[in-house]
């Protein structure tokens, strides 16, 4: 059996998600309506930087911090506000909604061209 190509993965998942473009991600977060979240590894973050008041929700732990049956669980997720996940270049954040969609999480979104396009098109970025 052939392993699928993660870009094959990432286009499926494209097509069954929300994607918002980055103005109109920055305007709901900046609005209220939304809460970034930031799902890069924490090396990212110290080496590349980070959006002011996005959460941080590593990958790895996503899925633990949102089921709120989880001993992980975050109340910061638990909230009536979209999720907008992104991580460098919206491949991780596509596979991301996914599978937080196929969870049953029903307002959630990635942000199209992640952390990357964020930063190339001079949008604030904090260096810890």
């Amino acid at each position: 059996m052939a392993i699928t190509p993660i870009k094959e993965l990432v286009q499926a998942a494209k097509t069954e998600i929300r994607s918002l473009d980055q103005a109109e991600a920055e305007h709901m977060a900046a609005q209220g309506d939304a809460l970034l979240v930031d799902i890069r590894d924490p090396r990212e973050l110290k080496r590349e930087g980070r959006i002011e008041g996005a959460f941080h929700a590593p990958r790895g732990m996503l899925e633990f911090w949102i089921a709120p049956d989880s001993p992980y669980h975050k109340p910061e997720l638990a909230t009536g506000k979209t999720l907008i996940l992104f991580c460098a270049s919206a491949w991780r954040s596509a596979l991301s909604v996914k599978a937080l969609q196929d969870m049953g999480v029903e307002n959630i979104a990635e942000m199209e061209g992640g952390f990357s396009t964020w930063k190339k098109r001079g949008a604030p970025v904090v260096l810890d």
